[in-house]
C-alpha cells in the first residue's frame, strides 16, 4: 500500500500528464531550477537533478539554472569558500551536459531586480504561513536553532527566483512541493490583487523527478555539507575508498530489505540508480557474494557512470576565465528578464514615478 498522501498522488498524476506535454511541445515550457553553492555537487545531484536538466534541455525546453549564492549567507563557512565553490558548481553543470548556448546559468547576487520582487511578495503571505512551511521547520530542527529571517522567508525568495522569469515548470521532489505551493500561492494572490484582467505570473507546475532520493553513504540524507555523497569531482580511487567505508551488516547473504537492513539496501539503491537495474534483482544476483561483492559492484557502476562527466570536468575546472564568461552571459540574460518583470510589477503597483527617477539618475 502506498504511503503517499492524496495531494502527493495528485501531484504525481499531474506530473505524468505534464511529461507528455513536455515531449509534445517542449518550447511552450520554461524551467527554473538551481542549487545552493554550499559545497561540491555529488552523485545525488547528478542522478536526481542534473541528468534531468540535461534531458529537458535536449528536448528543447528553455532551462534556467540558478546558483543561489545569497542563500549561503545562512552558512558562514560555505560563504568563505564561495568563489571557488560557485565556479566548481558551474564546472559540474557543464560537465554534466548543461549547454550555456541553450540554457542560462546565473548567480542570484548578480540580478538585483530579482530580489526587488521579494518585498512585494512578502506582503502577500502571513507570518503563520511561513512558519508552517515543512522545510523551514525541518531546517530549524536540524540546526537546533530558530530560523533566521533569511531562512524563514526562503520560500518567498524561492518564489521570486521562479517567477522573475515566468517559469511555468519546476523539477522538484515530493518533499519540495510545499515550497512550490508557496510560489503558486504568491502568484495567484498577486494576480488577484493587482492583475485581475491580465494575470502577470503563471502558477508553475511541479515536474516530479522519477529518481528516488538517495541517502548518503552513512545512511543519512545525502548532503554537500555532510560530505556523505560521492562528489562529481572525486577520483575513481577516492570513490572506491568512500564506498569501502560505507556501513553494511553482519549477514553474509545480500537481500533487499530497506526496513530490516537499511545499510545494505542503501548500497543496493545506489547500485540500482547508477546501473538502471532493479535493486531486488541485484540483491538476488549478488546472493552469498556478501558485502565485499556488493561494494565492488557499486564502485564499478558509479565510476562507469561518472567517468565521462569527470573527464569533461577535468578540462573545465581550471579554466576560470571561461567559467566566469559563462556566468557573465547567463547573468546578463537573467538581468534582462528580471528588469522587465520588475518594471511590470512597478507599473501594476503604481510605482512608475520610481522608474522615471531611475531613468533620470541613470
Amino acid at each position: 500500500m502506498s504511503n503517499r498522501t492524496p495531494s502527493q498522488q495528485a501531484a504525481l498524476d499531474r506530473s505524468a500528464a505534464l511529461e507528455h506535454q513536455v515531449r509534445a511541445a517542449p518550447r511552450t515550457f520554461r524551467v527554473l531550477t538551481g542549487d545552493r553553492p554550499t559545497g561540491a555537487l555529488h552523485i545525488g545531484h547528478y542522478l536526481g537533478t542534473l541528468a534531468n536538466r540535461v534531458r529537458l534541455q535536449n528536448l528543447g525546453v528553455e532551462v534556467i539554472v540558478l546558483i543561489a549564492d545569497y542563500q549561503v549567507m545562512t552558512d558562514q563557512q560555505a560563504g568563505r569558500r564561495l568563489p571557488a565553490t560557485v565556479r566548481g558548481v558551474v564546472a559540474d553543470y557543464l560537465a554534466a551536459g548543461i549547454d550555456p548556448d541553450r540554457s542560462t546559468i546565473f548567480t542570484h547576487s548578480a540580478v538585483p531586480a530579482l530580489n526587488g520582487l521579494v518585498l512585494p511578495f512578502l506582503s502577500l503571505v502571513s507570518d503563520a504561513e511561513l512558519h508552517r512551511n515543512p522545510t523551514v521547520k525541518a531546517e530549524a530542527e536540524a540546526t537546533g536553532r530558530p530560523p533566521t529571517g533569511l531562512m524563514l522567508t526562503y520560500p518567498v525568495h524561492q518564489a521570486a527566483d521562479i517567477l522573475f522569469c515566468h517559469a511555468n515548470l519546476v523539477p522538484v521532489g515530493l518533499d519540495q512541493l510545499p515550497h512550490l505551493e508557496t510560489t503558486r500561492l504568491i502568484a495567484r494572490r498577486f494576480n488577484e490583487r493587482y492583475a485581475q484582467h491580465a494575470p502577470l505570473f503563471p502558477e508553475p507546475d511541479a515536474l516530479l523527478t522519477a529518481t528516488p532520493m538517495l541517502a548518503g553513504l552513512d545512511g543519512k540524507k545525502m548532503s554537500k555539507t555532510r560530505r556523505n555523497g560521492i562528489a562529481l569531482q572525486a577520483t575513481e580511487d577516492q570513490t572506491a575508498a568512500m564506498i569501502r567505508r560505507a556501513p553494511t551488516d553482519s549477514e553474509r547473504r545480500i537481500t533487499y530489505d530497506p526496513v530490516a537492513r537499511p545499510a545494505v539496501a542503501n548500497l543496493l539503491d545506489l547500485l540500482a540508480a547508477a546501473s538502471g537495474a532493479d535493486p531486488r534483482r541485484l540483491a538476488d544476483e549478488i546472493g552469498n557474494g556478501g558485502a565485499g561483492r556488493l561494494k565492488q559492484l557499486v564502485t564499478e557502476a558509479v565510476n562507469e557512470l561518472l567517468r565521462p562527466v569527470r573527464e569533461r570536468r577535468a578540462g573545465l575546472a581550471d579554466d576560470v576565465s571561461y567559467l566566469d564568461s559563462v556566468l557573465d552571459t547567463g547573468n546578463t540574460r537573467a538581468r534582462q528578464l528580471a528588469d522587465a518583470t520588475l518594471a511590470r510589477v512597478h507599473h501594476l503597483l503604481g510605482m512608475t514615478y520610481a522608474n522615471r527617477q531611475l531613468r533620470l539618475v541613470g
